[in-house]
């Protein structure tokens, strides 16, 4: 695939090196140790993957802004795919610690100490891949985004849900900002109960599948929808299972809606 961007837009170092790779290589080297970078095979000029010495977690992908000057991260683990670390640098020398601490298997808050500019998305790592904690991780990470989002009552829908057990144990999952469940971690989820969405602060429908069919409620709470959801929930449906079986997928797509 061609480069998305003009050499001559980016960093005249970065440009000058043949890439991104190839710059934070040399200034890790300049820095006195060393990085496992690869070109992304998307954009190799602005795009390059470091990996990890952990083995629960993924490579850090990094990708240069529509300005080049800038430098997005994401740091994912492998078991799900999902962040555990985000975040946009303005200065090459910061990409180039978060690099170094995300390869070195240092904590997530030491990475975050190490490169102010990263984002920690509340998801803890599980380096045994426990479908519990996973699912435990997974709250949390939904948990905080929701602090974030503009939709109107999606953070009340979200902690209204995570205060009933029933649902707790559950492993949640976001599809265009509706609050959905599996019996099954990531990759392969196994959808079960109602969807739950906020269309306003005082408007929660509860559907029985994701694509909002069969309505069973309309409600002007976040705890009368959730209640509604706990009363639809099949019986038996026991602690979450590990979605990395290999099976054919029964949800939706890993990454988030």
């Amino acid at each position: 695939m061609a480069s998305q961007h003009d050499p001559a837009e980016l960093r005249p170092d970065i440009a000058g090196r043949g890439g991104l790779a190839a710059a934070l290589r040399a200034e890790a080297e300049e820095g006195g140790f060393l990085l496992p970078v690869t070109p992304s095979s998307g954009d190799p000029l602005t795009g390059a993957a470091v990996g990890s010495r952990l083995p629960h977690r993924d490579a850090l992908q990094v990708n240069a802004s529509e300005s080049g000057w800038e430098w997005w991260i994401r740091g994912a683990d492998t078991s799900q795919g999902m962040p555990l670390v985000e975040g946009l640098a303005r200065e090459f020398g910061q990409l180039v610690r978060a690099a170094r601490a995300w390869h070195e298997g240092a904590s997530l808050s030491d990475i975050r100490r190490a490169a102010p500019f990263v984002r920690l998305t509340d998801r803890f790592e599980v380096p045994d891949g426990d479908p519990a904690l996973l699912a435990e991780s997974e709250w949390r990470g939904l948990r905080n985004e929701a602090r974030t989002v503009v939709v109107p009552g999606y953070r009340a829908l979200v902690e209204e849900a995570y205060a009933v057990p029933a649902l707790r144990a559950l492993y949640p999952f976001r599809m265009r900002w509706a609050l959905c469940f599996s019996t099954t971690t990531r990759p392969d989820l196994t959808v079960t109960g109602p969807r739950l969405r906020a269309y306003d602060t005082d408007e929660f429908t509860v559907t029985e599948d994701l694509v909002g069919g069969g309505v069973l409620a309309v409600t002007a709470t976040a705890r009368e929808a959730v209640a509604v959801a706990v009363r639809h929930l099949p019986s038996g449906l026991g602690p979450v299972r590990s979605g990395a079986s290999g099976r054919p997928p029964h949800g939706p797509p890993s990454g988030p809606q």
